[in-house]
């Protein structure tokens, strides 16, 4: 009988991703998530019956051992950019991975792979990363072989970075960008899918890595660059982090005074905080290329789901060739 892999968060930006490929591989995926009636799209990644969505909560361990039961791998992709209700930072990126690798050794899966991210630090003064190394911590504390990746933003075609922004250029005139110096190395979603199938497949060493793209860019330049390739003139503001730190902290206190009523989706303090370090891979950390992964550049997949944000969209092109016509 194939193997099988539980893949919680599955259905998710990068989650599906891995299920893919994962199907590719012969084995049987279960993507385990919160509503499996939203994650039919998932089944037809394999052939019938090989990728199957299960219900599952993070928070909950009869609903973990559940999906994990039987697994030969577990990947946990679960991750919040933001607390909702019960979905805390520290339940689910600290309490949440210890308890699906505590599970999973308990289990007798043979490989585990949690879904990190770059920044990750004890000593950090945003809630975000602080949980993300808690998390780290207890996964190799429970599964001490487990493989930890810790990407940088990621981009792809459902990503929420270079969309929302995408989106947001097509309001007004200017683009305000709170720590526009900041850097980030843009890892592509499916060579993050690529190493987290590598460490399934035993084609990984146990421990930490961190996953960046070829192009170390500013968040500004990160925009300039987006802006061209959706035809767009506009002017990337520079917003301080000062002035960013009042507009989050108007937001978050919206949101705490309406008890999550009104969610603050724009941006948070904690946000703010992570804004103000570098999001890059560490000199000296391992990374794609001990994976024998090439990363995408994003010249070529940016174009490819950002031409929807274009003036004419899709037609964009045939307009532009259109202006070089002569008329007779």
């Amino acid at each position: 009988m194939s193997k099988l892999v539980t893949i919680i968060g599955g259905s998710g930006f990068v989650g599906r991703y891995i299920a893919r490929r994962m199907a590719k591989e012969g084995w049987r995926v279960r993507v385990a998530v919160r509503r499996p009636n939203e994650a039919i799209f998932v089944r037809p990644y394999g052939v019938v019956g090989q990728v199957e969505p299960v219900a599952c909560n993070i928070r909950d361990d009869a609903s973990v051992r559940a999906a994990v039961h039987g697994a030969d791998a577990v990947v946990n992709c679960v991750g919040i950019l933001a607390p909702s209700g019960r979905n805390t930072f520290d339940s689910v990126q600290a309490d949440g991975a210890a308890r699906v690798a505590r599970i999973a050794a308990e289990q007798g899966a043979a490989t585990l792979v949690q879904i990190s991210a770059i920044g990750a630090s004890a000593e950090s003064d945003s809630h975000y990363a602080r949980s993300k190394a808690a998390g780290e911590a207890a996964v190799l504390a429970a599964f001490p072989g487990a493989v930890i990746l810790r990407p940088s933003i990621i981009f792809g075609n459902e990503d929420g970075f270079f969309n929302r922004f995408g989106a947001m250029a097509t309001k007004g005139p200017i683009l305000p960008v709170v720590g526009a110096g900041t850097k980030f190395q843009p890892v592509y979603v499916d060579d993050v899918a690529q190493a987290a199938v590598k460490a399934v497949l035993g084609q990984a060493a146990p421990g930490v890595y961190e996953l960046g793209g070829p192009d170390v860019r500013s968040f500004r330049e990160l925009m300039v660059e987006m802006l061209a390739v959706i035809k767009r003139r506009r002017l990337v503001l520079g917003v301080p982090f000062w002035v960013g730190s009042i507009l989050a902290g108007v937001l978050d206190v919206v949101q705490a005074v309406s008890l999550g009523l009104i969610a603050n989706s724009v941006l948070t303090m904690d946000q703010v905080r992570n804004l103000k370090r570098d999001n890059v891979v560490a000199p000296g950390a391992k990374g794609l290329a001990d994976l024998g992964i090439t990363p995408t550049p994003m010249e070529a997949v940016l174009p490819e789901y950002l031409w929807r944000f274009r003036p004419a969209g899709q037609y964009n092109a045939i307009q532009e060739s259109a202006k070089n016509l002569r008329r007779t």
